[in-house]
């Protein structure tokens, strides 16, 4: 071979080994990350090619697809009660993608998870056609409904556990939305609306919103002082005068009852004593006080599996600041998830469970692919602590701001913190109310929840406190439960 030839073949030898590696670096380095691509519409045309499998609650499927007699997509995406559990299952759309279980079992939904890989194959030979499996929630029909109509219109957030377990028995967030109206290719005027509302029906205030907790961060608070042995008796005067000032300031805490001079710790959080508890934040110490904090969740993201937002404990606040934060203000800030998982931590004798939503993973055989199991998370107070804070919380229910939560069924005791968040600059915008609750009974407490109500339609300032609108919230919910478990 004369010299020009050769120098063309080893050109052209060359060309041939960079597709080579260019095709390989396309279909193995980069797979992932160009099935993911927004812009790769197969990826699209697949999830929607046959009925996506389906999301349940109490035995029952909450979605359904339906033949849209598109061209490219088949099959629509359906949902009952739609903006009741949009919350938990997001939305699928041939358009707009997806979101939460949805987004996040879509393997599963679609059937293309390689788990379902032997399904996929028999499915080939016997000429079924494909099919996706099941996603089977821990939720509760019955709590997630008490809860979504408790809040009706108001704007607010619901989240229901089992603290035994951690199993999420209700996740309610309002204004909310209808998935099946931007599940199709043509929604587009409904997906701008949705997007661009000011009321924001789409965001999960369960998970994804942080607010200032105000006074029901106050069992966190409570919970460090008997850790860290600042008080053992709850029954005990505290040394907290009535005009205690905030440290590193001449202004003197402002309570809002009376009787909190020197009040012991159960009378200070049955009336709500700022100034008894912004003093023990103080004597606790803000590197003590965060400790308490992260080990009920705080300053980290939770996954249920879906992504919720990390809840916030300042860890460098000065002394000022840390007395503040310990009755819920400064820059304290909680998703109510996270108050959720706090008093449920304190129901179940102080261990917290991790929270979960998705009990199984079925394939389309209803052969069990993945079963959860609960997980402890953290044990933040010891049994015989937290035994005193049930009291406390017991003793606001009976005796104090907690009373519309009160159950009165026989062999039921229900423990509460009522919380009334200021907020905005000066504290000028409207305040959000707060209610933490459990039942109990002698075999242990099967609920604890936690709900804000963030607006009251119709409802004066004067008149906005936890114990009047988001007590029966929560009482609706707890009751739920109980009757669900006969």
């Amino acid at each position: 071979m004369n010299k020009p030839l050769r120098r063309v073949a080893i050109f052209c030898g060359l060309l041939v080994l960079a597709l080579l590696l260019r095709d390989n670096w396309l279909q193995f380095v980069r797979a992932d990350e160009l099935n993911a691509h927004p812009k790769n519409k197969r990826v699209q045309i697949e999830r929607y090619a046959t009925e996506r499998g389906n999301i349940i609650v109490d035995g029952k499927p909450i979605t359904g697809s339906v033949d849209s007699g598109g061209t490219y997509y088949k099959y629509k995406r359906t949902y009952v009660n739609g903006p009741m559990w949009a919350p938990v299952t997001g939305f699928a759309s041939q358009v707009y993608d997806a979101n939460q279980l949805e987004k996040i079992e879509d393997g599963i939904l679609t059937g293309n998870d390689d788990r379902l890989f032997f399904d996929r194959t028999l499915a080939m030979f016997t000429g079924e056609k494909k099919k996706g499996g099941d996603v089977v929630t821990t939720l509760n029909g019955a709590a997630q409904k008490a809860a979504f109509e408790g809040l009706g219109k108001n704007t607010g957030a619901v989240v229901a556990i089992e603290p035994s377990t951690g199993k999420i028995l209700a996740l309610a967030s309002t204004p909310s939305y209808d998935p099946s109206s931007i599940a199709g290719s043509n929604d587009e005027k409904a997906w701008v609306a949705l997007d661009t509302s000011k009321a924001k029906p789409m965001l999960n205030r369960a998970i994804r919103e942080i607010y200032p907790p105000g006074s029901v961060f106050k069992v966190v608070t409570a919970a460090a002082a008997l850790e860290n042995g600042k008080v053992s008796d709850i029954d005990a005067a505290t040394d907290t005068p009535e005009g205690w000032k905030i440290p590193l300031s001449t202004v003197p805490m402002k309570n809002h009852s009376g009787g909190c001079a020197n009040a012991s710790l159960n009378e200070a959080l049955r009336v709500s004593c700022n100034s008894v508890f912004a003093k023990l934040g103080d004597d606790v110490g803000v590197e003590k006080m965060n400790e308490m904090a992260e080990k009920f969740g705080f300053n980290a993201e939770q996954f249920t599996p879906v992504r919720s937002a990390a809840s916030v404990y300042d860890k460098k606040a000065d002394r000022g600041g840390n007395a503040l934060s310990s009755i819920g203000q400064f820059n304290t800030a909680t998703t109510p998830l996270q108050m959720a998982m706090v008093t449920a931590a304190i129901a179940n004798d102080g261990k917290l469970m991790k929270p979960y939503m998705i009990n199984q993973l079925r394939a389309p055989n209803l052969d069990v692919i993945k079963q959860n199991e609960p997980e402890e998370m953290s044990q933040p107070v010891s049994p015989e602590n937290a035994q005193k804070l049930q009291a406390m919380m017991e003793n606001v229910v009976a005796k104090g701001t907690g009373g519309k939560a009160d159950l009165n069924m026989d062999g039921v005791k229900v423990g509460g913190k009522t919380g009334t968040a200021q907020h905005g600059e000066k504290n000028a915008k409207r305040p959000y109310a707060w209610f933490i609750s459990y039942a109990k009974t002698d075999q242990g407490s099967p609920v604890a929840v936690a709900v804000i109500v963030e607006d009251a339609e119709g409802v004066g300032r004067e008149d906005i406190s936890g114990g009047g609108l988001a007590a029966p919230i929560a009482k609706a919910v707890m009751k739920a439960v109980l009757k669900s478990r006969g």
